[in-house]
């Protein structure tokens, strides 16, 4: 067994060896407790035939710990300072590839095509970078991944975020586009002690598994999801208000609006963070006709 590469001595021995510092701008913090990352990965549920993709391995101390879990490991990390030490520290596993790219921009399901052709259990496991892990989440989610799902390590506000469920303060437009794809929940905490340096924010693990179906059929995903951000722009007000504010030429349709909001027996005075998934998914379909493209 080698030594972890998660600890702070080692962590410390390995930054000191390639003279690394810290990019804030790339969110880079970290891990150096072995227990958290054991954690991690056995929320994962791998077996020696799952692959796993992961986002800015940093310096393998995650990678590694996958790699000892899975059968293959596809680690994406942009900075390039990196790469000559996770060539080495990574040097004990044969398992392991690291693609030099920006995940934002990267053809995630061209390279598991290629690098996991055999692998049928695919799950995303990554101590994602905080600034990003939005984008990078909604990216993978739209591009449709042949995989199981994630479980990846965020702020704790974002993750309370994307878990939340109706009639919650935290509850949004970012709740609904990702629990349309996966059911979300807090797998864990985890301590601003165990990283290195020390981020300024509470951190949480989520897990996320895809549904076999999204939980409401619409006409057109990216209207609902359009009607979700318009029924958010402002929380204090009504769904009626702020579709009228939030749609293009909203204020001009609220006949349409208010017959829409009658359609699916929904009071024009709920407010948006009241609104179930299904509900959303009634109410795109019924302003769909009104506000579509080609209307």
């Amino acid at each position: 067994m080698h030594k972890d590469i998660a600890t702070p001595i080692r962590t410390k021995e390995i930054l000191q060896k390639y003279g690394f510092s810290f990019k804030k701008s790339l969110g880079q913090n970290f891990l150096i407790d072995p227990n958290i990352l054991r954690n991690i990965v056995g929320h994962a549920q791998l077996t020696e035939n799952s692959g796993a993709i992961e986002i800015g391995p940093g310096i393998g101390a995650l990678t590694e710990h996958l790699a000892r879990a899975a059968k293959k490991v596809v680690s994406f990390e942009i900075d390039q300072r990196l790469l000559p030490v996770l060539e080495d520290t990574l040097s004990p596993y044969d398992n392991v590839t690291i693609v030099h790219s920006d995940i934002l921009k990267a053809d995630v399901a061209q390279v598991i095509a290629k690098e996991m052709p055999d692998i049928q259990d695919i799950m995303v496991v990554a101590n994602l970078p905080y600034y990003v892990t939005t984008p990078i989440l909604l990216k993978l989610l739209h591009d449709r991944l042949p995989i199981r799902g994630f479980v990846v390590m965020m702020q704790k506000e974002v993750a309370d975020r994307i878990t939340a469920k109706p009639g919650t303060k935290e509850y949004g437009s970012l709740s609904i586009a990702i629990q349309y794809y996966v059911s979300a929940e807090i797998a864990m905490m985890v301590p601003k002690t165990v990283f290195m340096p020390q981020p300024n924010v509470e951190s949480a693990v989520i897990r996320l598994i895809k549904h076999d179906a999204p939980p409401v059929q619409v006409m057109d995903e990216e209207f609902l999801f359009e009607v979700t951000r318009a029924s958010f722009v402002q929380r204090r007000k009504t769904i009626l208000n702020n579709l009228q504010a939030g749609l293009p030429n909203g204020k001009q349709k609220k006949e349409a609006i208010l017959e829409a909001l009658t359609t699916c027996e929904i009071e024009p005075t709920r407010r948006g963070e009241t609104l179930t998934i299904q509900e959303f998914g009634k109410l795109a379909d019924a302003l769909y006709p009104t506000f579509a493209k080609h209307s």
